[in-house]
């Protein structure tokens, strides 16, 4: 009985095809510069919290510097931290995160699915979500990802309103709605064309 071939066995290109295939690799310098973007992220969380810590122990420079980060401007001089403050950094913290996270589903899935393999399987500390990662479903994950970074973004803005003109919380919330539109567009045209290639099978 004849072999069949490993789908996954190495199929010889043409000198064409090859080369257009071997662009993908263009891309790693991309994923690379994210990878620096994140240092530059994890560097600046530090630096916060650094300086939430110092304004808590009474540091005026640390708290000045806090103060100047959100864009707060309170009627009276701020000599100690208070609350909003507070609320403010913590919330700039987590938008660090979220927007890390958002880094990473887009370097590990984006070179998953569009330069090569990574080989995690079996491996323990494999994201869950890679298992079934394609264009798709990362368009939908980045999108949702999109709309918690939003999210974060409108709640620091209406903490921090009374130093927003009217215009500029009206235009936040407009686009937030839009973000939250395109990714509910996104998620439905994929379930569409998911249900669509399950019926033809």
């Amino acid at each position: 009985m004849a072999e069949h071939p490993s789908p996954r066995s190495a199929t010889k290109l043409r000198p064409l095809p090859a080369l257009i295939f071997a662009s993908r690799w263009l891309q790693l310098p991309l994923y690379l510069g994210l990878i620096a973007a994140q240092a530059v992220y994890v560097y600046h969380f530090w630096v916060e919290l650094v300086h939430l810590l110092e304004a808590a122990f009474g540091s005026q420079t640390a708290l000045q510097a806090l103060v100047n980060s959100i864009g707060y401007h309170g009627d009276t001089q701020i000599s100690s931290l208070n609350e909003t403050i507070i609320m403010l950094v913590v919330l700039a913290l987590i938008d660090v995160v979220m927007i890390s996270n958002l880094l990473i589903m887009v370097i590990v899935g984006g070179y998953e699915t569009f330069v090569s393999r990574m080989g995690l399987d079996g491996h323990p500390d494999q994201p869950e979500w890679l298992d079934h990662v394609n264009a798709s479903v990362l368009k939908v994950k980045l999108g949702t990802a999109i709309i918690g970074i939003s999210s974060i973004h409108l709640l620091k803005t209406f903490i921090n309103a009374a130093n927003y003109e009217e215009k500029v919380l009206l235009w936040q919330t407009l686009i937030h709605i839009a973000f939250l539109l395109s990714a509910i567009a996104i998620a439905y045209t994929d379930k569409l064309l998911n249900s669509s290639h399950v019926d033809k099978h």
